[in-house]
């Protein structure tokens, strides 16, 4: 569809506007997604542009990659292909105020769309150290009749050279986050190989605690956040001795005890972390053993002063250690489980989280089924 409204070129006092409205927002922005769309406005208002795409390079598939491109979902090309290939290929900005008679111009999209291209603008983002890690494009010019023009340039390379620094320093922060993650999982199932949990346990409570996270309302970052913490929550068993991790028959009091004391050893490996994810881990690791009646351990906390995140998880953890065959036990069936959890019912449990189990469990069990192994 064309777009033919047009737009009153910004003052340089508008500019100015512009570029503080989208500084503040993108300031603290650490998702991707939410950076691009931003990123994108910011151009596309910057130059009066009909829409503006933020493209990423992935080099490793010869692929450009849009997650925002304003009238579009998120598109896939080739690095060689159309006008951002171009430039990413080969690091040069340029301008086309005819599309079509350009050869580097790519149809393809609007023949899709219906769209109708009538000029471009495009420069590279560059990283720290001058390589190309994206494009910025934009499409359409919407004030006047004369098409883009060098002073664009100027205030898009602006905007381009904000951006590459913004994407980089979220880059940056994903490849610290998802190296936490895989430490997380790395570490859960060296304590899950020492114990006589069932493989996979782990993952599975990961996912319980996740499928809860969304059943009961939390938004879907959240629900993330503790799918990947809960795994840690008895990440304190590694400093359980063998005698008493790996015993076979009933453990004495004083065994228990001590076993008793993982909640406090995984809080205390994780509570000084300022991560969010460790932080949540630290929560999940310490009080996933506490009890909505207070008669549980290390804390005797009752109710809601017991951390939501730890209510899922003990959900969560309880249903896989009784779903699943143990060395010391055959997995109990749907019907006593069920019934486990309605007897505990404000006692072990959260009364609302155990109410909202009575519609997860064929969600449940297809998730214990796909990974179990």
């Amino acid at each position: 569809m064309k777009n033919t409204e047009l737009r009153k070129e910004p003052s340089a006092q508008e500019l100015l506007k512009i570029i503080f409205k989208y500084i503040n927002l993108i300031a603290n922005e650490r998702d991707v997604g939410r950076l691009l769309v931003a990123l994108a406005d910011m151009g596309r208002d910057l130059i009066t542009a009909d829409r503006c795409t933020v493209w990423l390079v992935n080099q490793q598939r010869g692929e450009l990659w849009s997650k925002i491109a304003h009238g579009v979902d998120r598109i896939v090309i080739p690095l060689s292909k159309g006008v951002a290939g171009y430039v990413a290929t080969t690091g040069k900005s340029m301008i086309t105020n005819d599309a079509y008679a350009d050869e580097r111009f790519d149809k393809q999209v609007d023949s899709e769309t219906g769209y109708r291209t009538r000029n471009i603008i495009a420069l590279p983002i560059r990283d720290s150290a001058g390589e190309v890690m994206g494009v910025y494009q934009a499409i359409n010019k919407m004030s006047g009749e004369d098409g883009f023009t060098e002073r664009d340039l100027e205030h898009l390379q602006l905007a381009a050279s904000y951006t590459g620094s913004e994407l980089e320093a979220v880059a940056l922060q994903e490849e610290i986050e998802q190296t936490q993650r895989e430490m997380i999982v790395t570490l859960a199932e060296a304590g899950e190989m020492r114990s006589k949990e069932t493989g996979g346990h782990v993952r599975r409570v990961a996912e319980y605690s996740y499928l809860i996270a969304l059943a009961m309302g939390m938004d879907a970052e959240e629900a993330e956040l503790l799918k990947n913490a809960s795994p840690m929550h008895d990440i304190g068993k590694i400093a359980i001795p063998d005698a008493i991790l790996l015993k076979e028959g009933p453990l004495t009091d004083e065994e228990r005890e001590v076993m008793k004391t993982h909640t406090t050893i995984g809080y205390d490996m994780l509570k000084y972390s300022t991560r969010d994810l460790l932080k949540t881990s630290a929560i999940v690791a310490y009080q996933h053993h506490e009890k909505w009646d207070g008669s549980g351990y290390p804390q005797g906390l009752v109710g809601e002063d017991i951390h939501i995140y730890a209510r899922i998880t003990a959900i969560a953890d309880v249903f896989d250690a009784l779903s699943c065959d143990r060395v010391y036990k055959a997995a109990w069936p749907k019907e006593k489980i069920v019934a486990l959890f309605k007897a505990e019912r404000g006692h072990h449990f959260d009364p609302v989280l155990c109410d909202i189990m009575d519609g997860l469990w064929d969600q449940l069990y297809a998730i214990k089924r796909q990974y179990s192994h």
